[in-house]
């Protein structure tokens, strides 16, 4: 009996450790959620020291350093996780968001392509097709940009900057009714957005010549 309640006791003793050290070790997300991003980069540069094949934190050290505007080292953890994860679509967006940043187009397109055909609903599946679509503006393709960043408003109906993005890729694109019908929809959930009326304004002239 004695030795049972000294088990008891023992496993409780171990129990309680483990979830005070699980309520108290750092928490990269969690960093990362709220902005700290240089501590989140820090722990998880620990977590990976310690398990060179922990996703996770390949995940997040490069989501705080794409924060940072630090893209090459980004890049680097990014690479890493590919390895470790062939098809984790974090990655995959990651890659694409990099080489986004890094004037890379065709690679990044490469990238949010496949993630858009392995995840097509997606958690990050409008900045996909956001990122696409200023890819295409980049290239002088319009009509490509205005799919893909007719597309990004469909998962992100609320972000007014996308519909003044995607008022100008009509605009140049010489579909005037259709850049008017963005440019008001992004007025209509800002009506600060000056480069939204000063678009609506020069296709009005347009038109009137």
């Amino acid at each position: 009996m004695k030795s049972f309640i000294k088990f008891i006791l023992l496993f409780l003793l171990i129990f309680n450790f483990f979830n005070v050290y699980a309520q108290t070790r750092p928490d990269a997300l969690a960093e990362y959620r709220i902005g700290n991003y240089e501590r989140s980069v820090q722990i998880c540069r620990d977590e990976i020291a310690l398990n060179a094949n922990n996703l996770e934190s390949h995940v997040v050290i490069c989501w705080s350093l794409i924060r940072l505007n630090r893209f090459e080292e980004a890049l680097t953890y990014a690479r890493a996780g590919r390895v470790i994860h062939r098809f984790d679509v974090r990655i995959t967006q990651i890659l694409g968001e990099i080489h986004y940043y890094l004037g890379m187009n065709n690679e990044a397109l490469q990238y949010f392509q496949e993630y858009a055909s392995n995840a097509p609903e997606g958690q990050r599946i409008d900045q996909v097709y956001y990122f696409m679509g200023e890819i295409y503006i980049r290239q002088g393709r319009f009509r490509h940009a205005d799919i893909a960043l007719s597309t990004a408003v469909h998962w992100m109906p609320n972000n007014a900057a996308w519909w003044v993005r995607l008022g100008f890729t009509r605009e140049n694109a010489a579909d005037l009714t259709g850049a008017i019908e963005a440019y008001d929809r992004a007025l209509a959930l800002n009506p600060q957005l000056s480069d939204a009326q000063r678009g609506i304004d020069r296709i009005r002239q347009t038109m009137a010549q």
